[in-house]
């Protein structure tokens, strides 16, 4: 009888540690914290769960206990315990938010000095935000990974930021919104170290950049599954943005992959990927960006890289188109000196992205020039052209924007000195 009774005792220890936890019911509303208004089409995750909003900003989502998190374009994202929402809390309040951000290299971000300037400088200006590689152009990995192939591979040969979630919580205690950016497929270290996973000419040797970097195949899956892992890891250290760059194949003919270069697979690879990325950071709560050339917005086709912009909104938060115009060399219709016409470029590439996809303004986050010339007059980027570009940005809507150098140096010309309170 001892025997049973220990039997049904453990049989019952067992089948409690193993039933899954009860699945919860929630019901909500999501408001605007400074107008209190409904936000539709607001993003409410609850696990692997994911439901938007309706018109009058109300959600159901259902499953296990845990964090509810919700997001909206324009801005800042929040979570709650799903406790407080059983138990009567039924609104989510997000702050209006639109960032305006510098970016800082790995090293940038690890060096006492450039990281400190660049403090000082969002807290002296209308900067809020900074955008910092977390994996460069060479494949660097800047932190210290538990990815077992970053370290197979030399990407953690040279770490910059010791402790991650600890960066990143300091520059939150500073009231600094902070964007993760990841270099995709532009890897050095992934494509030398394994090179079935790179980018070939057509003589069968590994395909090198005008930089001399080797490129990874975006048709392997070995390479979208670890660069999957580490824009996981940003979500897991607290960043509330990812932004992926050199999301796109080589800009070079005459190249070898997996698959046949056609635009149809091209396109496929690319939002494919970018798919794989959002499903992957649904628990985390975090939003996601993605950059694409300039030209792109203007291209018909897939700019021959997989940049297809009508397919972009459905699946990422925000486009980040790089409206440098140095990089705009045969101009656009009208505009042929891109550097004298700085205002010009930004409003109007943006417009036209907006009329080829359909979205809102807000959807589109550029990224502006705050570097010297380098293809018509060798002009530097002072504050004349680096306000004629913010202006453009804001008289056209976007979600703030972003300055890019990549020496990382940067000054308060072109900014306003005050900070617009409604969106801090």
């Amino acid at each position: 009888m001892k025997c049973i009774t220990r039997f049904v005792l453990s049989l019952l220890l067992i089948l409690t540690v193993v039933a899954p936890a009860a699945a919860l019911t929630l019901r909500g509303k999501v408001v605007d914290a400074a107008s209190h208004a409904p936000i539709q089409g607001a993003f409410v995750t609850l696990g692997d769960t994911v439901v938007r909003t309706a018109a009058d900003g109300s959600f159901t989502i259902a499953g296990e206990a845990g964090v509810v998190g919700a997001r909206a374009y324009g801005h800042l994202r929040a979570e709650t315990p799903a406790a407080s929402l059983a138990g009567g809390q039924r609104e989510i309040a997000l702050k209006p938010f639109k960032p305006k951000a510098l970016y800082l290299s790995a090293y940038g971000i690890g060096s006492g000095a450039l990281r400190m300037r660049a403090l000082n400088l969002i807290e002296a200006t209308e900067l809020n935000a900074t955008v910092f590689d977390l994996k460069s152009e060479r494949g660097q990995i800047a932190y210290p990974s538990s990815i077992p192939l970053a370290a197979q591979v030399g990407a953690q040969n040279l770490i910059t930021v010791k402790n991650l979630a600890e960066t990143v919580r300091d520059l939150h205690e500073r009231g600094v919104y902070t964007i993760a950016r990841i270099v995709v497929f532009s890897d050095d270290r992934l494509a030398r170290a394994r090179p079935a996973y790179a980018v070939r000419c057509a003589s069968g040797g590994i395909y090198n950049d005008r930089l001399h970097l080797a490129w990874t195949d975006p048709f392997v899956p070995q390479v979208r599954e670890y660069n999957v892992a580490v824009a996981v890891e940003a979500a897991k250290a607290g960043f509330d943005e990812v932004q992926l760059d050199y999301v796109r194949f080589p800009d070079a003919p005459g190249l070898r992959y997996a698959e046949a270069n056609t635009r149809v697979n091209r396109v496929r690879a690319i939002d494919g990927f970018l798919t794989e990325v959002r499903r992957a950071l649904t628990p985390y709560n975090v939003f996601l960006a993605a950059d694409i050339f300039g030209y792109v917005a203007w291209n018909l086709n897939d700019t021959e890289i997989g940049q297809q912009i009508e397919d972009l909104p459905p699946i990422v938060d925000y486009i980040s188109p790089m409206l440098y115009p140095s990089g705009f060399q045969f101009g656009i219709p009208g505009y042929r000196n891109p550097v004298r016409n700085s205002h010009e470029i930004v409003y109007r590439s943006l417009e036209r992205a907006r009329q080829r996809t359909g979205v809102a303004p807000i959807r589109f986050r550029p990224w502006l020039q705050a570097f010297r010339d380098y293809a018509f007059d060798r002009r530097p980027f002072g504050a004349k052209e680096i306000r004629e570009q913010i202006s453009a940005a804001e008289k056209f809507g976007s979600d703030g924007w972003m300055l890019w150098n990549p020496r990382n140096v940067y000054s308060a010309g072109g900014l306003n000195p005050e900070k617009d309170s409604a969106c801090q």
